[in-house]
């Protein structure tokens, strides 16, 4: 059943569970590839994201368990890196340098009205607070300026999959709900996946949320529209706990059958290749 993931976080930033427990679990669950991509580091510490001086230690730990587990799984070793600004982003000459397998680009913060750093990757309660006081209450705005950024991203490069492509969706829609369907954010969407697919990049559909808040990243009535613009698209779940690394694929595999996929993309022998879907 198509046992990939590259999305995943282990205790080098927000993960809960060394990067080993990851692999051995995706043995142990039968995974032919998997990927670990901690937060790449910032410009400044969070508690969700690596330090420069760690990535040493993070690359030679997944060097030596590839070589550990070679011919039981194959393990890549990424990041998902952050567009913040023009001097932080997954394209800058430091990131590219690095000797990884792939790059994950995501958007999970925002510069407020004071020009202040602000993670917008938080509850839809924090979320609401964050608008209201931090943007004046005005969430169109808020929007414009994530995609604004995802869309620099996207034209900047130095990546190969978009991250969570579309996870402000949620929050935004629970600050005001019937959001999605309003004919700006719908033309708004259309815009930015055409871009996505004009610069061929790849679009996870992230699974992380989908127990919890009953909704894939893109959302899934995206789906149709990404096939119809050729996207191809790979299943993450996003984990943070080794137990989850299979969290949601079925739904999200059978979600992309219907939207006319019959192909995902998976990492074998160091290429992005597409394989049949199997359900």
């Amino acid at each position: 059943m198509n046992l990939t993931n590259y999305h995943s976080h282990c205790t080098f930033c927000d993960g809960r569970a060394p990067l080993e427990a990851f692999i051995v679990e995706a043995i142990a669950q039968g995974f032919t590839s998997y990927g670990i991509s901690s937060h790449a580091p910032l410009p400044f510490s969070t508690h969700w994201s690596m330090d420069w001086d760690q990535m040493p230690d993070y690359l030679q730990e997944a060097r030596l368990l590839q070589q550990k587990y070679a011919g039981q799984i194959e393990l890549y070793i990424g990041l998902e890196i952050d567009y913040l600004n023009e001097e932080s982003h997954p394209g800058i000459t430091r990131f590219r340098e690095l000797p990884l397998d792939y790059r994950i680009g995501s958007v999970h913060m925002l510069y407020d009205d004071r020009g202040e750093v602000v993670d917008i990757d938080v509850s839809s309660e924090a979320f609401r607070k964050i608008v209201d006081t931090r943007f004046g209450g005005d969430l169109d705005r808020v929007i414009r300026l994530y995609y604004e950024r995802l869309l620099r991203m996207i034209a900047l490069g130095g990546f190969d999959v978009v991250g969570h492509a579309d996870k402000m969706h949620y929050n935004a829609n629970c600050y005001r709900p019937g959001l999605l369907d309003e004919p700006w954010y719908d033309a708004l969407m259309n815009n930015y996946f055409k871009e996505i697919a004009r610069y061929g990049y790849m679009v996870e559909i992230n699974t992380k949320a989908l127990y919890l808040l009953e909704t894939f990243f893109p959302n899934e009535r995206y789906f149709c529209l990404l096939k119809e613009l050729g996207i191809r698209v790979q299943v993450n779940s996003d984990a943070h706990f080794p137990e989850k690394i299979n969290s949601g694929r079925r739904e999200a595999l059978s979600a992309l059958w219907q939207a006319g996929y019959r192909e995902v993309m998976e990492l074998h022998d160091g290429k992005w290749v597409a394989m049949p879907i199997l359900l």
